[in-house]
């Protein structure tokens, strides 16, 4: 029934051609209704298009060729009701509004788009395909807030986990470039960084070759598991290729590849130019340690599992170590309280350290977190020792038996806990069954030396092993 709600009664207007008196031509070529005295009334720049006394005033289609329906039709929604459902809004639409809201300076809906973006999973699901967006339509400048949340989101995703369709060229090119020699943190090695870059444009070119590089471009992973280098056999389209590759070619860090997987797998390629693989031949024959390093900026740091283990030296005295090193349990003993037991490797330099742990048995109290080796009690529960930043299964952070309430909610059997150790900022965040929660703000100028630490009681335990990133 008409005249009960406005917003009801407006949303029969939207891109109805009954009650409209203009066209809007959109980017994609589909054309959407309107009412031009509703528009140029909620937007002075629709006021200022639609009667400049130009033809446009006259005339019943105004083109937008830089706005596609997708962003139109929020941005007609909005301006006839004066908002805009959260679940109007998808990874196809999204980034389309935000560019529209801000070309028709419709400031509150700009700032609630930003805030959905941000209070939501967008950017965590899908920040590869919104990045690909943004660099389409929207200045890149280093000072856009959003941008750089996209550029920093990508970057923490190991770029051979990210299917090709899902980043576009140009949005692989403004990543790169935004790290390339900077002291940022990047999720992946150098040469998978040329693996990617290079099957991604095989594949603009043809199958063929997209299938050629797939096979004689290997994993690292399984470089380093032996796989045999290939032989010196020219690419279907290999110059079509190269030259697809060259704006991309400078933003790679050729320096950062070891030396075998350079001669072995890269050159033999064609399709790096022959001056740039004899300059990185030079640069290693005079630095020593050239091949130390595999990853731009400050990486993230590969455990060796070997050391990624609970340390029978420091454990308390009713907790047994077993699995390898890899899992700690409780003794019957301790019913009442708890022990803690820390790992063997030191968590130090500028780096960015990540690590799991497994709740294999639940024990009602079981805490995860960092401690600093100096007067630390493993005779005793981590939470109230000056020396120690835990997580709880109460979904509680300690330190001092000074509490953050509510950090996440209450976990138990069954729980992967990953820590996010920054030790560039020296801070610490964790992961709870996949959901990423906030740095804890009480945790905010942390020990130059760390290592990982566990509490538990019985029947706890728990397993520590490497981040097993999705």
């Amino acid at each position: 029934m008409r005249g009960y709600s406005l917003e009801q009664d407006l949303k029969l207007l939207i891109n109805n051609s009954k009650y409209s008196d203009l066209e809007i031509l959109c980017e994609d070529g589909k054309k959407l209704h309107a009412c031009r005295a509703i528009l140029a009334a909620r937007s002075e720049v629709f006021d200022g298009l639609l009667y400049n006394g130009m033809k446009e005033t006259y005339e019943n289609l105004i083109s937008f060729p830089k706005i596609n329906s997708a962003g139109m039709e929020i941005i007609l929604e909005y301006i006839y009701t004066g908002s805009v459902k959260k679940k109007s809004f998808t990874r196809d639409n999204i980034i389309e509004a935000l560019y529209a809201s801000d070309f028709f300076q419709l400031t509150e809906l700009h700032d609630f788009i930003m805030k959905t973006i941000k209070n939501s999973n967008f950017v965590k699901n899908y920040s590869p395909e919104l990045l690909s967006k943004v660099v389409n339509i929207m200045p890149l400048s280093e000072d856009n807030i959003f941008l750089n949340l996209l550029v920093e989101a990508v970057a923490a995703i190991p770029l051979n986990t990210i299917e090709f369709n899902r980043l576009s060229i140009a949005a692989l090119q403004y990543l790169l470039f935004r790290t390339h020699e900077k002291e940022t943190t990047f999720a992946t090695s150098e040469y998978e960084v040329f693996r990617y870059c290079a099957i991604l444009t095989a594949k603009q070119v043809s199958n063929d070759a997209y299938k050629t590089l797939m096979e004689w471009l290997p994993t690292l992973e399984q470089i380093e598991n032996s796989v045999h280098k290939i032989d010196n056999k020219s690419i279907i389209d290999h110059q079509k290729v190269a030259k697809e590759l060259e704006p991309l070619i400078k933003f790679i860090d050729f320096r950062l590849i070891k030396t075998h997987i350079l001669a072995d797998f890269i050159e033999p390629l064609g399709i790096v130019p022959t001056e740039l693989v004899l300059s990185v031949y030079r640069h290693k024959a005079l630095l020593n340690n050239s091949d130390l390093n595999d990853n731009r900026g400050i990486s993230f740091y590969r455990f060796n599992e070997s050391l990624l283990a609970w340390d029978e030296s420091a454990c308390g005295s009713s907790l047994i170590i077993e699995g390898n090193g890899k899992v700690v349990r409780s003794l019957d003993a301790l019913k009442f309280n708890s022990q803690s037991v820390s790992a063997k490797v030191i968590l130090k330099d500028k780096r960015i350290f990540e690590w799991d742990v497994i709740i294999e048995n639940d024990c009602g109290y079981s805490w995860v977190g960092i401690c600093s080796s100096e007067n630390f009690d493993y005779e005793s529960w981590t939470g109230k020792q000056s020396t120690s930043w835990i997580l709880g299964s109460s979904g509680n952070c300690y330190n001092s038996d000074n509490k953050s309430i509510g950090y996440c909610p209450p976990f138990g059997d069954g729980t992967k806990i990953t820590v996010h150790l920054n030790m560039i900022k020296r801070t610490c965040a964790f992961t709870v069954n996949g959901t990423k929660y906030p740095e804890v703000p009480e945790w905010n100028n942390l020990p130059s030396k760390l290592y990982p630490v566990v509490s538990l009681k019985f029947p706890g335990r728990l397993r520590i092993q490497s981040h097993q990133k999705i």
